[in-house]
């Protein structure tokens, strides 16, 4: 399975954008987010099954970014409301079976997509 991330910039605090990842086949029940800003640890965004409309998310981000995703287009989303310069950060799309936070556990990895937040 092949990932592709599109959809950063750079963006002012509270602000918004919204990543796309696209999905080459249906290989792995889930599709999620993964972030990791410089010189930090990779960090758990959130993550959604194809099938059914279950989601997971960071505390970090509840009620900030929403999850979906558009089966006919294999494509899952991440709209992100409420921008803060602590979501700076390369966010990668990632497809695995388990709705986990270890990013260890996810089988396919996109290339990442830059999300800038000014202050």
């Amino acid at each position: 399975v092949q990932l592709q991330a599109s959809g950063g910039g750079l963006v002012q605090t509270g602000g918004s954008l919204r990543l796309s990842c696209a999905a080459s086949a249906y290989s792995k029940d889930v599709v999620g987010w993964f972030r990791q800003a410089p010189g930090k640890e990779r960090e758990f965004v959130a993550t959604i099954r194809w099938i059914g409309a279950r989601t997971r998310y960071a505390d970090s981000v509840k009620g900030r970014f929403t999850i979906s995703k558009d089966n006919a287009k294999l494509t899952a989303y991440l709209q992100m409301n409420n921008l803060k310069p602590e979501d700076t950060a390369v966010y990668y799309c990632v497809a695995g079976d388990y709705m986990t936070s270890d990013g260890g556990r996810y089988d396919f990895w996109g290339q990442g997509t830059q999300v800038t937040v000014s202050s």
